[in-house]
């Protein structure tokens, strides 16, 4: 059983701290979660980021996390998938829960018209070599928390201050530079909700 928790938008910090409680406090039987969200503006380093990769410094605050992966930018209009999910309990490696959120991602565009793909050696989905989706995850105790970003119709001006992922000139794009089809984030939301829980639960 997976619980799935529509969060609006949120402040990252806030967020943050209360997924590393969860993770803290969670038993050996309690249920994965999957935490449907926004954030306000913001740009976020993993663990190993640079502070080279952000080129310019602006009003946007900047946070250092425990996430792995550079800096990328949240803004609203972009889909954050937060995954707290036991992967010890399931018996399943952090490259595999990796595959099967960016496998969720591409079906999910693919109902949209979007022909999506990997790269190999760069966690993420991409469109024609441009990023639309970023991936950074935290393990702890074999949990997982951290998550999925997905461009769907935010202002994507921000990405140009920054080497996105930490590669230069990496282009980014997202849902509504892509399709005619109408595009609701609650909707989108609850489709990629279900194709993560399907993944994870056959796993």
């Amino acid at each position: 059983m997976i619980k799935v928790r529509s969060k609006g938008i949120t402040d990252y910090q806030k967020t943050w701290e209360e997924m590393k409680s969860f993770t803290e406090k969670r038993q050996l039987d309690t249920p994965d979660e999957l935490w449907l969200l926004e954030h306000k503006n913001v740009f976020t380093h993993g663990l190993s980021g640079k502070p080279e990769h952000l080129l310019k410094e602006t009003e946007i605050p900047v946070i250092t996390s425990d996430r792995g992966g550079q800096i990328t930018y949240h803004g609203p209009g972009q889909l954050i998938v937060y995954c707290l999910i036991d992967i010890k309990r399931l018996g399943i490696g952090i490259k595999k829960i990796v595959s099967l959120i960016e496998q969720s991602s591409i079906e999910l565009l693919s109902n949209y018209d979007i022909n999506a793909n990997t790269i190999h050696g760069a966690p993420g989905v991409y469109v024609e070599g441009s990023k639309i989706a970023a991936l950074g995850l935290k393990v702890k105790q074999g949990r997982t928390y951290h998550g999925l970003s997905l461009n769907i119709d935010m202002d994507l001006t921000p990405f140009a201050l920054i080497n996105p992922c930490g590669y230069p000139d990496l282009k980014v794009t997202q849902m509504c530079d892509l399709t005619d089809n109408v595009l609701s984030i609650s909707d989108i939301q609850n489709e990629l909700s279900q194709h993560l829980i399907k993944h994870v639960t056959k796993s």
